[in-house]
């Protein structure tokens, strides 16, 4: 998988924390009955890495990622457990390495000029903006539009369902990431069909037609 065969399959990558391994597979499938298959599951619980195998093993159809990937054996598990490409809050010359080594699509993070361009030194042109309200948000994905011409962005961190369509009508922007879609509340609820109508949602967020 090329890394933005990720932004082909719709506007917004849900950024997903897992509590309980028991909600991973009504939450995935919640997504996916409105129209989300691309599922970014963090590494920021342990519950994490056994979402993505569960999710990876009885939903095929999902094309389950693994986000918050900090180093090579981050990278490693996450692929053994069934991980389809990574995400990663920052980028460092071993966590790329590691993930070309597994042929893991990797969408690193930056979010400073010099970040940029290591990861384009490296091969990488579709880049995370993380995190992008406190890094500078439209302003900056501006500003790069024209020194990064080769590259695009999905930012990431502080992202809503109001913001989100201004984000995707950046011209350097093929998608974004966002928690929105995952309420804890409702996930703690087993509110599913909430899940349903916010996956739903994403749909017309896409910009040009």
């Amino acid at each position: 998988m090329n890394p933005l065969d990720i932004a082909s399959h719709g506007p917004v990558v849900p950024v997903i924390v897992i509590d309980r391994v028991e909600d991973a597979l009504p939450l995935a499938e919640a997504l996916l009955a409105g129209g989300v298959k691309v599922l970014e599951v963090t590494l920021r619980t342990p519950a994490g890495l056994p979402a993505i195998e569960t999710i990876a093993r009885h939903l095929p159809e999902a094309v389950v990622g693994v986000g918050t990937v900090l180093n090579g054996d981050d990278a490693r598990r996450a692929s053994e457990a069934g991980a389809r490409f990574a995400v990663s809050p920052g980028y460092t010359p071993e966590v790329g390495a590691a993930c070309k080594a597994l042929h893991l699509p990797l969408l690193p993070g930056v979010a400073t000029s010099s970040e940029v361009m290591a990861a384009l030194a490296d091969g990488f042109s579709f880049l995370k903006l993380f995190p992008a309200e406190a890094a500078g948000g439209m302003p900056l994905l501006k500003a790069w539009a024209s020194p990064f011409g080769a590259v695009s962005f999905c930012p990431t961190g502080g992202i809503t369902q109001a913001t989100a369509p201004h984000y995707l009508a950046l011209p350097n922007v093929r998608c974004v990431g966002g928690s929105w879609l995952t309420p804890a509340d409702a996930v703690r609820a087993g509110d599913w069909a909430r899940i349903t109508e916010l996956a739903r949602a994403t749909q017309a967020l896409r910009t040009g037609g």
